[in-house]
């Protein structure tokens, strides 16, 4: 008779059990508006557009708050 060992069953961990927010910031150049992402800037070794100008404005969403007044 074999004995047949029961599974442990792994335990969800915090990681798993709380979602991460990755919030992935855009970037346009001015000179010729390309849209880059912030985490492509960061594995170029300096900040640079493909045009090969350095000034890049933020990218802001479509979404306009509204709020009430008091």
């Amino acid at each position: 008779m074999a004995e047949e060992k029961p599974e442990l069953e792994s335990s969800p961990t915090i990681e798993d059990t709380v979602p991460t927010e990755k919030f992935d910031v855009v970037y346009s150049c001015l000179r010729c508006s390309t849209n880059v992402s912030n985490s492509e800037l960061s594995r170029l070794p300096e900040i640079k557009c493909i045009c090969s100008f350095r000034v890049f404005t933020k990218v802001r969403p479509p979404v306009v708050k509204s709020i009430k007044a008091i």
